[in-house]
């Protein structure tokens, strides 16, 4: 039986192929991107969709390869650069890069969720040690994204909708959470 994430790695690369783009894959990147990680010794955590595809029980699609890390001075910028990877922006909270077969990534030092980097689960992909958000700390974070008025409202309402699937997964993370969290999940449309 395959894995959510090779469900996820088929899905993507098909969406990819109907918009017309390059036949691909974020496996590579994504595997990557850890080996590099790991031997760099920076703790992170990926985020975002990929986290999702790996925490939920429905499929998801994807462009990119978000992940999270304690300081932005910790990423390993001679290391992606000399694994093929390109800078292609600079943010306040981000820094955005795109891998060898056009895979866009983003780091952010987003100090909120240092502690779920701590806490993050280990996965194996291809021998590689891949360090995902946990599903809660994942829960909580969409909802601290949902409830974020700086947010584009759609990008805002797909955070709900991905909170809603993961507590629809596994009820027993409503338990877990605070009132004021219960709350923005009890208002989303």
């Amino acid at each position: 039986m395959r894995s959510k994430l090779e469900i996820a790695f088929e899905l993507d690369r098909r969406w990819r192929l109907l918009r017309g783009e390059m036949d691909g894959s974020k496996r590579a990147a994504l595997i990557e991107l850890a080996r590099i990680l790991a031997e760099a010794r920076v703790p992170y955590a990926v985020i975002g969709g990929v986290a999702l595809q790996i925490h939920q029980s429905d499929p998801r699609t994807t462009i990119d390869i978000d992940l999270a890390v304690l300081a932005r001075d910790q990423i390993p910028r001679e290391h992606l650069r000399k694994a093929g990877f390109r800078l292609t922006g600079t943010f306040a909270n981000s820094e955005n890069w795109i891998g060898p077969e056009q895979t866009p990534v983003q780091f952010t030092d987003d100090a909120t969720l240092a502690v779920a980097i701590g806490r993050a689960q280990e996965i194996s992909v291809e021998s590689v040690k891949l360090r995902v958000i946990g599903k809660f700390d994942l829960l909580r974070e969409k909802l601290r994204a949902g409830s974020d008025p700086a947010r584009r409202r759609s990008k805002r309402l797909q955070d709900l909708a991905d909170a809603h699937s993961l507590v629809e997964g596994d009820a027993t993370l409503l338990d877990r959470l605070t009132d004021a969290e219960k709350k923005i999940l009890d208002t989303a449309p």
